[in-house]
């Protein structure tokens, strides 16, 4: 979804940049298209900003994961040393 969304900003940025250095090779830049430049560019220090906060958050997720599978494993291990105790003593 994240990947998907920034491809789709990315390609709407580059869109509409080659269409403005289309369209400027024709004319001079105006104050709008420049505001609306700035604009975009905003956009996509925001959008990057975005991206690289969700990276963070799935970096501490899979932390997060690594250490609940790392204490089942721990749990499991408990258990099948428990279960020998007991067959050892008979129970």
């Amino acid at each position: 979804m994240v990947k998907l969304k920034k491809v789709l900003s990315s390609a709407v940025v580059i869109a509409l940049f080659a269409g403005m250095i289309g369209f400027t090779g024709c004319s001079g830049v105006s104050e709008e298209e420049m505001a609306e430049l700035e604009a975009l560019r905003s956009e996509v220090k925001s959008l990057e900003k975005e991206v690289n906060s969700l990276k963070s958050e799935k970096a501490a997720l899979e932390r997060e994961i690594a250490e609940k599978n790392a204490k089942l494993d721990q749990c499991a291990k408990q258990k099948d040393e428990t279960k020998a105790n007991l067959q050892k003593m008979g129970m």
